[in-house]
């Protein structure tokens, strides 16, 4: 199989549910993100050699009803009333194509959506950053990163999708997703 598993496109893609149930709230976020028909198969986080980025648009014509699925997940759920919860998916992808880049999710409480997004972004550049020895120092804010990132040529684009609620006044369940959904064709 080898490089038959090794997937051409990508595209990211989020949703929200909200249920008494916490296993409804979460289908019913997948249903909101386009992807509740796959069957889904959670993977680590590496951006593949050559892949291309779609628009959730056209990524979800590739897909189809019962299909296995590969797919970096982030999900968090509450039943709190008021709680501010996020679920994130960073990408670092490399100046040279034919090497890899790096996913990275990203769940959390009481964060504002651009918060998180701009967290799990930053894990991913990191990431990517060392593979490529470009220095970087842990302590800088992000956007003194995404600077020395940018001029390192190494690092040509960091991005994000995020998606983020508060917990619904009733205490249904609440549950947000973001995911980075791969495809082979």
């Amino acid at each position: 199989m080898g490089k038959d598993m090794v997937p051409k496109r990508m595209f990211f893609t989020k949703g929200v549910g909200k249920h008494r149930e916490r296993l409804t709230s979460f289908e019913l976020a997948l249903r909101d993100a386009g992807i509740a028909a796959q069957n889904l198969v959670r993977v680590s986080s590496i951006f593949p050699p050559n892949c291309k980025m779609l628009a959730r648009k056209e990524g979800v014509k590739y897909l189809s009803p019962g299909e296995v699925v590969f797919a970096v997940v982030a999900e968090n759920s509450t039943h709190e009333a008021h709680r501010l919860l996020a679920s994130s998916i960073g990408v670092a992808i490399p100046a040279d194509k034919t090497t890899y880049g790096y996913l990275s999710e990203h769940h959390s409480f009481g964060e504002t959506e651009d918060a998180a997004g701009d967290y799990a972004e930053e894990l991913a550049a990191e990431m990517l950053a060392t593979t490529l020895n470009v220095e970087f120092d842990p302590d800088r804010s992000w956007d003194e990163k995404k600077q020395i990132y940018r001029l390192s040529n190494k690092i040509v684009r960091t991005a994000n999708v995020t998606q983020s609620a508060v917990g619904d006044k009733r205490g249904l369940w609440t549950t947000v997703i973001a995911s980075a959904v791969l495809i082979f064709d």
